[in-house]
Parts: C-alpha cells; structure tokens; sequence
C-alpha cells in the first residue's frame, strides 16, 4: 500500500486526538487497578505488623481528580511518549507488512485485523499481543512511576523503570510471572468465543466489507450483546491481574538469589510529581505475585473480590463498542 501524504497526514491527526483523549482515561484507569489496597494489616521487613497507609481509592473519577489534584495536567498525560511510539510502530507495521489502512480507526488496536476470519484475527492478535508486549509493560510503569520521566532521553527512563536484571535480558519482560498467559486468555477470549459468537449471531456485522447490514435480527442483536455485558465477569479480572503483573518489577533470577532486590539509582537526579504524598499504593516487590492464579488469590485475600473489578463499567463499554468494530 503506498503511504501518501494525505493518508499520513490523516494517521497523525487520528493519533493526535486519539492520546489527548485515552492517555489520561488509560492512565487513571491503570493507577487505580494497580493501587495496592489490603483490608488488614501487613508484615515489615523485619516480620512484625504494621498498618497500610496508601491511598484508599475504588473509584475511577475519584483516582482521575487525584491525579489531576497531585501531579497536575503533566501528571494526567504520563505514559504518552511510549504510547505514541508504540501504536505509530504498530501501526505502521500493520500499514506496510499487513495492507491495514493508516487512515481507519477500525483497523487500530490488538483484535481488529485486515482479515476478518477468526484464526487469522486471532493469530494477527497474538503476533501484536508479542510485539506490543514489553511496550504494555513500559507504559504502564511510566504511568504508575513517581518520577517526572524525561520528554526526550529514552536511555535514562529506561534506566528507571526497568531492573538491571531487565536492561541486561530484554527478553525477560516475556517471563514476567503470568503476563503472558494472562494476555493470551484476554485476546482468546475476545476472538474465539466473542467473535465466533458475533460471527453465528450476527453474520451481518461480520462482513469484511462495507456493505449495508441484511437480516440484522433484533433478537439476536440483543443476545450478544447481553452475553457481551456478562463477559465483564471474565475479562476485567484478566485486566487487573495483567495491570498488576505488568508494573512488577523482575529481579535478580531464581538461579542467582531470589533474595537479592536490586536498588536502581537512576531516578535520584529526577524530580518527583507529588513528593509529599503517592498517588497509588503500590505492592512491595519483596513479595511478589508468582503467576496469574497466585496474582488472583493474593487480590482476593488481601483486597477482596471487588478488586477484581475495579473499572468493570470501562471493561462493559468497551465490549459493547467491540460488539460493533
């Protein structure tokens, strides 16, 4: 596909509006699946007790005004340089290797795919879910991070979210404890068992192209999309976990000592957001999760179920637009 000037021109206004309006909802989103909440007390370092004293937030505007309260505007558009960096590469690759359209948001994001066949979706999915990987792990470390990261100095930011353990084996960020499985059932999920559904229910929506809809029956409009509600259920806890999981940071690998925890200095010489108070509460890397089933146990015991589910109307609405790309 030949990128033309008024293609690109129409890709960069599509990317512009798009970060100025989901940086700062995905950034709120994030900090407040990832703010670390126990109902109890919780053990020091030295195996006594001590109360927790982070943030209690449960809500999604309530986390939006804090951060807008604490770190101001600049707070609220944290995460934007790698999100614009990884979706200008992927979709560019989509452009070039795929035949996608630059120009169309429906051909953007991990689960719409120039072919419209469900093994083709899911495997394009996949492949992006791999190449966006260590992307999803960096952005929402720079959303969550304390620190003002620098505009420009990719080098330095990179010194500051990620462990030595990780600037030494990239790959490694793959190994993260239940990342990956935990992203391979959200995309499954959405692929198989939501757009086979779509496909025997709603064949109309399903065309690949731009045909006006036929036999576009009411019923079964309204039995989608109500088994999309209820998909809620599943998928949201699948976003916490991964939320979690992605902002825990690897360490010294079991092989060498488990034990030791890495301290990073790169992140003396840079200012922080709110130094008088955190935004979020965040999880001791000393006790991390240990996979997607042990991620999900610890939410449950040490935050209850509602944890879960926390920006399950966001997870709700997206599935009802998804019901429609």
């Amino acid at each position: 596909m030949a990128l033309s000037i008024t293609t690109l021109l129409l890709f960069s206004l599509f990317l512009a509006i798009f970060l100025l309006v989901t940086v700062p909802l995905t950034g709120a989103l994030v900090r407040l699946r990832a703010n670390y909440n126990p109902k109890g007390l919780q053990l020091d370092p030295e195996d006594g007790v001590q109360p927790h004293t982070g943030p209690v937030i449960t809500s999604f505007f309530v986390m939006l005004s804090r951060v807008r309260q604490l770190e101001g505007w600049s707070g609220l558009m944290k995460g934007m340089m790698p999100t614009l960096l990884s979706n200008a590469i992927l979709s560019l690759f989509s452009a070039i290797f795929l035949d996608a359209s630059l120009s169309s948001p429906s051909n953007q994001g991990v689960y719409n795919s120039p072919t419209s066949r469900m093994w083709g979706t899911l495997l394009y999915s996949i492949f992006l879910m791999f190449v966006s990987l260590p992307a999803i792990i960096i952005t929402y470390r720079s959303i969550t991070t304390p620190y003002r990261l620098p505009y420009i100095g990719p080098f330095h930011s990179l010194r500051v979210l990620l462990t030595p353990t990780e600037l030494r084996k990239p790959w490694i960020l793959y190994l993260t404890p239940g990342l990956l499985a935990t992203e391979l059932l959200h995309i499954s999920y959405v692929v198989i068992a939501l757009r086979a559904l779509r496909h025997m229910l709603l064949p109309s929506l399903s065309q690949a192209d731009d045909s006006p809809l036929q036999d576009l029956s009411p019923r079964s409009l309204i039995v989608y999309l109500a088994i999309s509600l209820f998909s809620t259920a599943i998928l949201c806890p699948l976003e916490v976990i991964s939320t979690r999981l992605a902002v825990q940071r690897n360490h010294e690998s079991a092989e060498s000592n488990s034990v030791v925890q890495e301290e990073v200095g790169d992140a003396d010489d840079l200012p922080e957001y709110s130094p008088a108070e955190d935004v979020i509460g965040m999880r001791n890397d000393k006790d991390p999760y240990l996979g997607l089933v042990d991620c999900a146990k610890r939410i449950i015991d040490e935050e209850g179920w509602g944890t879960l589910y926390r920006g399950w109307w966001l997870t709700m609405m997206f599935g009802v637009f998804g019901a429609f790309a």
